[in-house]
């Protein structure tokens, strides 16, 4: 591969259970609804305003209502996740190794500015990275190829040269429709759930698996 593109959440940090709690707060506590955990966890891809419409009908908030909602959810998740915000295990290494090798990478994410500056700043990892694509740069999310597709050509690479790390069926379904090949980080989802997708090469749990350091040689 001559490039690397990152999902951010859940698949370069374990964040995804704060999520859904923000999520599912603000959608019952708030809002008035009463959807279980699990109907959460399976309707929170995409764009914060598509979740909305997604669970509420397309008539129910105005779209200042809808960006108003967004920030609040990520205030919440941003509040509470702080205190654990890390990499996955592995994923240091790996960020620093391809730099060295001058390999391309991006972050293609459907969070918003505010969500991907959290994690970059904090972390203090925005050097790494080539190019950003956020909720804000695209039309259609995924699993639209559009947030892949962009990515790719911001690196001025062929789509079919880039891998795409992700941890969402929806995610490597953009992947595949964008025509990349994809390594699912295994903090979401299980591995069934991907199985109709002939673009997926690999499972595991962190950037320390065998398959991922293999990538980049060390020396």
């Amino acid at each position: 591969m001559k490039a690397f593109i990152f999902d951010l959440n859940g698949t370069m940090i374990d964040d995804m259970s704060y999520h859904a709690r923000a999520w599912q707060q603000l959608l019952n506590v708030d809002l008035g609804g009463k959807f279980t955990y699990e109907e959460v966890k399976k309707n929170m891809y995409g764009k914060n305003q598509e979740v909305l419409v997604r669970m509420f009908g397309p008539n129910c908030f105005t779209n200042e209502e809808m960006d108003s909602l967004s920030f609040e959810k990520e205030k919440r998740y941003q509040k509470e996740y702080l205190p654990e915000l890390r990499l996955l295990p592995g994923l240091d290494s790996f960020l620093e190794n391809a730099k060295r090798l001058a390999i391309p990478m991006a972050i293609a994410s459907a969070a918003i500015p505010f969500n991907i500056d959290f994690v970059l700043d904090n972390l203090k990892i925005r050097h790494f990275f080539d190019a950003i694509v956020s909720a804000n740069d695209v039309i259609i999310s995924k699993p639209h190829p559009e947030t892949f597709l962009k990515a790719a050509e911001l690196l001025h690479t062929n789509p079919v040269d880039c891998l795409v790390f992700e941890d969402v069926p929806k995610g490597a379904e953009a992947a595949f429709n964008a025509g990349m090949n994809t390594i699912i980080l295994t903090t979401t989802h299980e591995k069934n759930e991907f199985f109709h997708l002939p673009n997926v090469k690999h499972f595991c749990k962190d950037f320390n698996d065998e398959f991922i350091t293999n990538l980049i040689p060390t020396n």
